[in-house]
């Protein structure tokens, strides 16, 4: 089940790009533009990707609580293979150790004054 609604819903989403993306800016939907009677004028085509951006924005958010409450109720088990689990860690080889290096000599007095804190 929960395959099938992530194929719906990636098939919902691809709809949803191309609506969109068929919608003009200004409000015309499919750039078309010509006469009124023809079979889809440019306010028939705005109306019609109106409803379908609106369809498929609602399809596309039922879908996804739909999807989040199937996997939060799923239980795949939690079960840890023996033989990973009793297995050593690799360990890291050791580092060798640094020596500080030698502080240097305090600066002599140049009579600079220290700034107020």
């Amino acid at each position: 089940m929960f395959t099938f609604l992530l194929i719906v819903q990636t098939l919902v989403a691809i709809a949803l790009c191309t609506v969109i993306l068929l919608q003009r800016s200004e409000g015309g939907g499919l750039g078309v533009g010509g006469s009124s009677a023809g079979f889809m004028t440019a306010r028939g085509a705005a109306d019609f990707l109106s409803r379908a951006t609106s369809w498929l924005g609602g399809a596309f958010i039922i879908l996804c609580i739909a999807l989040a409450a199937i996997a939060g109720t799923r239980n795949n088990g939690q079960q840890v293979d023996a033989a990973i689990a009793n297995a050593p860690l690799p360990q890291a080889p050791a580092a060798p150790v640094q020596q500080a290096p030698a502080t240097p000599a305090a600066p002599a007095d140049n009579g600079a004054v220290p700034l107020a804190q």
